[in-house]
């Protein structure tokens, strides 16, 4: 299908998209977590062909600034999804998330390009929350990674023959997320080629078995986060890649605290059932690291991804 360019002329939109933790310790690939943190977009459509983006913040002179930025082709990619032709567009993106960290800066990348092109096709297009996430999947691979930037929450992603599928589910008010985020960054394709073909049979049941606790310990009993944490698929076969995650990890598990590594890494997340044992762990890691580390104390999101339209003045509307 396609559409009359005249129709996004003028229109602009803003999008904020919080960052994430995937995996959460034994939900390998399926288990993700919103967190308020955020990076905010602004895209206004020009007349002029291609697109321009000034970052301010976190990766400002290190991303591209054309093109082949991540967020312009999440927006093609939707536009091209629905037989829309791309407009020339202006961005600016004020980015907070760690880039590198495994706090899901590039799903959250994904994710605003998405939903800047929602809100610029509205009233021409409409998107559901199903394909929302499969266009999200589409660049992304993993939907455990883009799931919860997009609804916010505890969410539970899984693919089937019809595409990914989601569940989102309200964390309860006790859970207070830290992240602990290192100066050096990590490699997701890396991590990921750490990871066995085959894991033993009894690993997996002893996985399956804490997930379904995590769930459980996530949205009713934070008291039983730190049996629920435990893992055995993923990674302890990426300590060597990590190792001073690795040690603080085991370090803060052997007092108490449901550590687990955040993403593929290397910051690490805590999950506390109160604020003051989220500062004992940022104390005890201040006081144990070699390097520095950054204590973000976050609350969850339970929003997901926001777009809305930027209002823009009439040409009737008097100068202030």
């Amino acid at each position: 299908m396609t559409f009359a360019a005249d129709a996004l002329r003028g229109r602009s939109v803003t999008v904020k998209v919080p960052a994430t933790s995937a995996n959460l310790g034994p939900g390998f690939d399926t288990l993700g977590l919103a967190l308020a943190l955020y990076d905010e977009l602004r895209v206004s459509v020009r007349d002029e062909p291609g697109a321009t983006v000034e970052v301010i913040g976190v990766g400002a002179g290190e991303v591209p600034t054309d093109e082949t930025n991540l967020v312009v082709r999440a927006i093609a990619h939707t536009f091209a999804s629905v037989g829309h032709p791309l407009p020339g567009l202006d961005l600016v993106a004020r980015n907070t998330i760690p880039h590198g960290r495994g706090m899901g800066s590039s799903g959250a990348a994904i994710v605003s390009g998405i939903m800047a092109a929602k809100g610029l096709l509205e009233g021409v297009v409409e998107f559901d929350a199903q394909s929302l996430l499969a266009l999200a999947n589409d660049m992304e691979g993993h939907p455990d990674n883009v799931a919860p930037a997009l609804f916010g929450g505890l969410t539970i992603a899984w693919v089937t023959p019809e595409g990914p599928q989601f569940k989102k589910l309200i964390v309860h008010r006790g859970v207070s997320p830290l992240v602990l985020v290192p100066s050096h960054v990590m490699s997701t394709a890396l991590a990921r080629s750490l990871q066995p073909e085959s894991v033993p049979h009894e690993d997996a049941v002893f996985n399956v078995s804490r997930s379904a606790l995590l769930v459980a310990a996530l949205i009713q009993s934070p008291e039983l986060l730190h049996a629920a944490t435990e893992d055995k698929l993923h990674q302890s076969y990426r300590a060597s890649a990590m190792p001073e995650t690795n040690r603080l990890i085991t370090l803060l598990r052997e007092r108490g605290f449901a550590a687990v590594v955040s993403g593929a890494g290397p910051s690490i997340l805590v999950l506390c059932s109160d604020p003051s044992q989220r500062l004992a762990a940022a104390e005890l890691v201040a006081s144990e690291a070699e390097t520095d580390w950054q204590p973000l104390m976050l609350a969850v999101d339970f929003k997901g991804a926001t777009v809305s339209a930027v209002a823009t003045e009439s040409a009737d509307t008097p100068a202030a």
